[in-house]
Parts: structure tokens; C-alpha cells; sequence
């Protein structure tokens, strides 16, 4: 490649159109990153470590009706190559309906709920969280119309307003002393306004479907995605099902305050990212040169940035954690190192998800997740006899061994996988990013009689003399012009 050469794939009008799309969603979630650590840092010095236990309890297992009530159509209709107004109205009413029917569902298992954790509060929480899945329901096909069409700045826009608004319900009600309340009514504030706000934008009224559409291919290409996600869930939930019922409400409390403020965070940045990669790359798959282009400089983008970031947090979760949480909170230091280390090896092997829906392979994803699952299930119950920290560390291997997983099955079932390329990427930005998180553990050690926040800027500045001294390696200075040139390219348009 040619100094001021940027690969086919973005050079093109939707090469451009992503590298925007990811710009302005990038933008959005940095304004609903800060708006989470608002509410997390205001939060947690409102709501006892048994609230949120309360809470993840109830979403652990009710949680597993979101998955249903998508039932992969959003992915199903953004993935496909042409969709008619009557088929939209169709997936309007399908997702609907299974939003109400699931609403129903939860409501009547509130007993269920309370009865195997063994705390009869989880009862009210449970039938107040039922409402949002009607509600998400009906916004699923707004949301999946606005992804087709590359509307990112729509998207982060309503993204951004429901998260300030549902951060508004929570701390109102958290001031007011409603509890694990708090956070139901920042569910239902959120989901509401998302659906308000999505509605508008879209332009599109549903009309009653037609007997004569059909949507088998949606629901076939969704059936395959419902299966993966529901194995996706169970295995993203385990660790709050086996805390809780293990160990307690309060312990679980305390774990999932770093689970939110490091996989949460990680989710949020990669999302609106895939909504981005899924239907540029969809879109893509006849040119397998500029495919697998768009893909590297996908993972290298997130490699040089959220990557990064999580190495500082491993390196510096003791006074992240007092900074943020407070003293109360500091046993969940560890955990969040931990938790961190995963996130960024997650974020570096999630391009695996792009091609794989992008691709069309859900039956081979969900092979692939469901091997992970296990794997992950077992790690975490080798992991519960140590404790909380003994599940974050099992959380941690069971990331590291599935991730080559992902890597084989995407080989062995697309031809001209570029294996090599990805894999040095990865490895060479996981090698940076462990030495970042050293560089900063060291630096906020030496520096912790001065107080959190002089540890963090010890440890900032550690992080970035790592990725500075990086440029001494060809292979980095390769990633640095390929990313230097792309931003100078979107600068001009």
C-alpha cells in the first residue's frame, strides 16, 4: 500500500458512508459513556451493593425474554438484500407481538424468580421489568429501519436522549429512597423514550400485515440468530446466576458494579460500531478483497482505542474503583482488573460476530457459542469456590480460550480467510495493550500515597509512553499511517 493509500474498501462512497457511520456513532457513545459514569458514580453512593444485587438477580433471569422478543429479526432485516414495505410491517407486528407475549411471560414467572433466589422482593421487581420488553418490542424494527439506512446520526441521537433521560428517573428516584426501584424505572424511562424518539425519526406507520407477504426467510435467517443469542445470553448471565444463588445478593452486588462500568461500557462502544460494520460488510460480500479490508482496519481501529483503555483499567482499578465508586466499594477492585483484561480480549476477537452475520453463517455461530458457553459455564464454577474474584478470573480464561475458537470456525466454513493478518492484529495489540496495563499498575502502585487521582494520571501518562514507544515496530507504524490517513480522508468530506 502506497503511503497515502487507503484500502479499496474505504476509499468507495460506502466506504466513506461507514467510516462516517462510525465517526458519528463513536461520538454518540462517548456522550453515553459519560453519561453511565454519572450515573454510576452518583448511583452507587445512593443505592446499597444489595440493591443492585436485587436488580441483577431479577434481570439474570427475566433477561432472557429481551433475547425472544428480538427473536433476530433486527439483525434478519439489516442483513438482507431487499425488503419491502409490506414485509417491514409484517416484522413490525411479529416483534410486537412476541414483546407482549413475553411481557406476560415474565410477569407470571415473578413468583418463579423470587422463589429460586430465595428473596421474596424479587417479586415486584420482577413484574415492574416486565412492561420493558413490550415496549422494546415495539421499537425493534424502528431501530433495525434506521440501522438499514445508515442513519447513524439519527441513531446516536435517540441513544444519547433515553440514556440522559433514564440516568434522570434513576437518581430521582434514587434520592427519593425507592431502592432497586431506581433502576427499574431507568429501564422503562429509557426503553419509552427510544421508542418515542425512534418512531418520529422513522417516518414509517405500520399498516396491518398481509397474508399474501411472506417472511420466511426472515424468520428462518432470525430462528438461527434467536438460537445463538439465547446460548449467548445464558453464557453472558452465568456468572450472575451462579453468584447469586452461590454466594448471595450482596457479593453479587459488588461485582456487578465493575460488570457495569467494564462490560457495559465495552458493549456500548462495540454496538453502535457492529451497527456500522454489519450492514457495510452485508453489503460487501461479492468483493472478498474489500471485505476482509474493512474488516482489519475494523479490528485495528478498535484495537489502538477501546482496547487500549481497558489496558489502563487493568492496570489501575484500585483508584478507578475509589474514584468512581467510592471506598465502599473497593473490594471490587480485583475484579474489575479482570474484568477489564476479558473486555479487551472480547473487543479485539468481535469481528468474529461481523462476518459471521454479515455472512449469513448462524448456524455456525451458533455452534461456535455454544462450545464457548460450555467452556465458559464450566470455568465459572471451577471459579465460585474462590469467591467473586474466583469468577471474574474464570470469566478472564474462558474469554482466552474461546477467541482462537472463533477464529477456526470462521476459517474452516468462509474461504480466503486472511487467518494470518487477523491473527498477528490481534496478538500484536493484546501484547500493547498488556504492557500498557503493566506500565500502569506500576506507575499507580508507586504513586498511591498521593491519592487516586494522582494514580491516574501516573498511570495515563504510563499508557501512553507504551503506545508511543510502539512506534518504534514497523507493524505499528503500518497501523498508525493506515489509521492517520483514513481520519485525514474523512477531515475532507
Amino acid at each position: 500500500m502506497e503511503k497515502n493509500e487507503l484500502p479499496k474498501a474505504l476509499v468507495t462512497g460506502l466506504g466513506r458512508r461507514a467510516a462516517r457511520g462510525a465517526a458519528v456513532t463513536a461520538t454518540g457513545q462517548i456522550g453515553r459513556i459519560l453519561i453511565q459514569l454519572v450515573s454510576v458514580v452518583i448511583l452507587a453512593r445512593l443505592l446499597s451493593p444489595n440493591d443492585y444485587g436485587l436488580f441483577a438477580m431479577v434481570m439474570s433471569i427475566a433477561g432472557i425474554a429481551e433475547v425472544f422478543r428480538d427473536f433476530g429479526l433486527s439483525q434478519a432485516m439489516i442483513q438482507a438484500k431487499n425488503v419491502s414495505r409490506e414485509q417491514r410491517d409484517s416484522l413490525f407486528w411479529v416483534n410486537s407481538g412476541i414483546g407482549l407475549g413475553l411481557t406476560f411471560i415474565v410477569f407470571g414467572s415473578s413468583w418463579g424468580i423470587a422463589k429460586f433466589y430465595r428473596h421474596e422482593e424479587l417479586v415486584e421487581l420482577a413484574q415492574g421489568a416486565a412492561l420493558v420488553f413490550f415496549i422494546n418490542g415495539l421499537a425493534t424494527q424502528y431501530r433495525a429501519s434506521l440501522s438499514r439506512a445508515l442513519r447513524f446520526k439519527a441513531l446516536a441521537f435517540i441513544e444519547l436522549s433515553s440514556a440522559l433521560v433514564g440516568m434522570s428517573v434513576a437518581i430521582f428516584m434514587g434520592f427519593m429512597d425507592f431502592g432497586a426501584w431506581s433502576l427499574i424505572g431507568q429501564l422503562l424511562a429509557q426503553a419509552t423514550v427510544f421508542f418515542a424518539f425512534a418512531a418520529i425519526s422513522s417516518r414509517w406507520i405500520p399498516r396491518l400485515p398481509k397474508r399474501s407477504t411472506s417472511i420466511r426467510g426472515f424468520m428462518r435467517f432470525g430462528r438461527n440468530m434467536v438460537a445463538t443469542q439465547l446460548v449467548g445470553y445464558v453464557g453472558s448471565n452465568a456468572d450472575r446466576v451462579i453468584i447469586g444463588s452461590f454466594i448471595g445478593a450482596a457479593p453479587l452486588g459488588l461485582y456487578t458494579r465493575p460488570y457495569q462500568l467494564v462490560m457495559n461500557v465495552a458493549n456500548q462502544l462495540r454496538a453502535p460500531i457492529t451497527n456500522v460494520a454489519i450492514p457495510i460488510l452485508s453489503r460487501l460480500q461479492e468483493s472478498p478483497r474489500r471485505y476482509w479490508e474493512f474488516t482489519k482496519i475494523g479490528q485495528t481501529a478498535l484495537g489502538y482505542s477501546i482496547v487500549a483503555a481497558f489496558g489502563l483499567a487493568v492496570g489501575a482499578s484500585s483508584p478507578l474503583t475509589r474514584i468512581l465508586l467510592g471506598e465502599q466499594w473497593l473490594d471490587s477492585a480485583p475484579i474489575m482488573s479482570l474484568l477489564a483484561s476479558a473486555a479487551a480480549l472480547q473487543t479485539l476477537a468481535y469481528f468474529g460476530y461481523w462476518v459471521y452475520v454479515s455472512k449469513g453463517i448462524t448456524g455456525v455461530l451458533f455452534k461456535y457459542n455454544l462450545l464457548s458457553v460450555i467452556i465458559k459455564i464450566g470455568c465459572l464454577l471451577v471459579g465460585v469456590r474462590w469467591g467473586v474474584s474466583g469468577v471474574a478470573a474464570g470469566y478472564l480464561i474462558a474469554t482466552a480460550v474461546s477467541w482462537p475458537l472463533s477464529l477456526f470456525w470462521i476459517n474452516k466454513s468462509i474461504d480466503g480467510v486472511p487467518i494470518r493478518d487477523l491473527t498477528l492484529n490481534f496478538l500484536r495489540m493484546a501484547s500493547l495493550a498488556a504492557a500498557a496495563a503493566g506500565a500502569s499498575f506500576v506507575l499507580s502502585t508507586l504513586t498511591q500515597e498521593q491519592g487516586p487521582w494522582v494514580c491516574i494520571i501516573a498511570s495515563v501518562c504510563g499508557t501512553i509512553a507504551v503506545y508511543a514507544l510502539s512506534i518504534l515496530f514497523p507493524a505499528v507504524r503500518r497501523d498508525m499511517q493506515e489509521l492517520w490517513v483514513l481520519r485525514h480522508h474523512l477531515a475532507r468530506k
